[in-house]
């Protein structure tokens, strides 16, 4: 997608120049940037669905040299085809949307399958990042000037787009922060803290990253409370009645991952948000890992927090959002001070304002909301239930692939999962496969991957993670098979 895919501008609104000068302007800084429709005269249409700008991987490489890091442009004409599609859409014009897929690494293709700890990002976010910060960068709400007014529809706008695309009822509901961690650390100190007493109990689940733990001990060891953690079958699935035992009088929060980050194990978040209400408790649902595999609908989930992270949603580092029903959001207290959460300070006393706005205190990650924006535009276009779909067959096709090969183990079996292929193989530790599959280009990431007691759970202190995106394909999935299966010394799976 380009420049010219996003919603029409009205110049006299923003205090832009004229079309045509903006055009020039756009053109002179790089050709790409020049909408078609700008040069014409006329204002950008408004978005309609999958509109991409295929981009060759070697007109879109990086201009890092062959001595920096390993790490050199590849012709588009290396680059494996694949004829599967998602939705009506052939995955190859997707991946062209990529830039970084046009890299090789130690000599190969980039095959990134490390998409648990961070996703890519589309041409589009990276353009939208680059006309911010060349158009619209200025500090946002308080000032009375041009780029300060273009600043703040952007970043309220990109607030807006959160809000539809996990079905929140309003922007209101939600709350930039830094990513994941920072808003369970917000909803942790800002309203849970203030209703615990010693001898409390905040339930997790041992499927949980430690930045679902963490802060939740630190809680309890400042308050006296205490956690208790709902159990998992031998596939990695949350035993229900194990997690429904845990609820009694002392129970006053509940805090789980919707998506296992170690297993990709999908927990039946529904039926737990129902028995955590039906015993009177709130619940936050991490959806780090599930955000970006599944539609996902907080108000229809009726969870009463939702966070997750940018960066794994295709977006900018630094940035995150915090969904909260009103009623939450207003009972919480702020947890950090400072300007822009403020609607008047005096020494005796400080008027807050109302949520969100009272919980983000300080210059905000604004191009990173605005390019998280552009994400969430990017995947709407395509479809969520067409990502979804398609991932699913992938991951179908990865779990049999290496199934079949001699001595390796799939950790986390649950019949429902996203993205993750966690395995182990007999007789090779972990840092030798990760290593020999980075030498053919094969991003992996190899270790206990910050969730160390559900690992603990299968007698384990780590796993090989291969983990999915829906730019990767059956071809890449069988390269990562041919070096597993020569590293164990069988028959690669065909």
């Amino acid at each position: 997608m380009s420049i010219s895919s996003y919603p029409a501008l009205d110049p006299k609104e923003y205090g832009l120049p004229d079309t045509a000068e903006l055009a020039a302007l756009l053109a002179a800084y790089s050709p790409e940037f020049a909408p078609q429709s700008l040069l014409s005269g006329q204002s950008a249409p408004q978005e309609q669905g999958y509109t991409p700008k295929v981009v060759p991987h070697s007109a879109r490489a990086s201009t890092r040299g062959p001595d920096a890091g390993g790490l050199n442009p590849i012709p588009a004409a290396e680059a494996a085809p694949s004829a599967a599609r998602i939705g009506n859409v052939p995955v190859e014009t997707i991946r062209a949307d990529f830039p970084i897929l046009g890299e090789v690494v130690n000599g190969h293709r980039l095959v990134w399958f490390d998409n648990a700890a961070t996703t890519q990002k589309p041409g589009a976010v990276i353009d939208r990042l680059t006309y911010y910060y060349s158009h619209e960068n200025s500090n946002v709400h308080r000032g009375a000037h041009t780029l300060a007014a273009r600043s703040t529809d952007a970043y309220e706008a990109a607030r807006g787009k959160i809000a539809r695309f996990i079905g929140a009822p309003g922007s209101d509901n939600i709350v930039f922060v830094r990513g994941t961690t920072e808003g369970i650390n917000l909803v942790a100190q800002a309203y849970v803290k203030q209703y615990l007493r010693p001898g409390d109990e905040i339930i997790l689940t041992l499927l949980e990253h430690h930045a679902n733990i963490v802060p939740w001990q630190l809680l309890a060891q400042e308050t006296g409370a205490e956690l208790r953690a709902a159990p998992v079958d031998d596939s990695g699935q949350i035993i229900l009645s194990g997690y429904a035992a845990l609820f009694n009088a002392r129970t006053r929060f509940v805090s789980a991952a919707h998506v296992s980050n170690a297993l990709g194990t999908v927990a039946p978040v529904e039926e737990m948000i129902a028995l955590a209400h039906s015993n009177g408790t709130r619940i936050l649902i991490d959806g780090a890992q599930s955000v970006s595999h599944m539609p996902v609908n907080v108000s229809a989930l009726d969870a009463d927090f939702f966070v997750f992270s940018g960066h794994k949603i295709y977006g900018p580092t630094g940035i995150g959002a915090l969904y909260g029903k009103k009623e939450v959001l207003d009972a919480a207290r702020p947890y950090q001070g400072g300007g822009n959460m403020i609607a008047d300070v005096t020494f005796a006393e400080t008027v807050y304002h109302e949520a969100p706005t009272k919980f983000e205190a300080g210059t905000g990650n604004i191009a990173g909301a605005v390019g998280l924006g552009a994400a969430l535009d990017y995947l709407s276009s395509i479809g969520m239930q067409h990502i979804d779909a398609y991932e699913q067959e992938l991951l179908a096709y990865g779990t049999r692939a290496l199934s079949a090969v001699p001595g390796l183990t799939l950790i986390g079996t649950a019949a429902h999962k996203a993205s993750v292929l966690s395995f182990v193989l007999d007789g090779h530790d972990l840092e030798e496969i990760s290593g020999r599959l980075s030498a053919a280009g094969i991003a992996v990431r190899a270790g206990h991957h910050c969730a160390q007691p559900i690992l603990r759970r299968f007698g384990l202190e780590g796993t090989v993670r291969p983990s999915l995106a829906f730019y990767n394909t059956r071809e890449e999935i069988d390269l990562l098979v041919d070096v597993v299966s020569s590293i164990a010394g069988a028959k690669a799976w065909a």
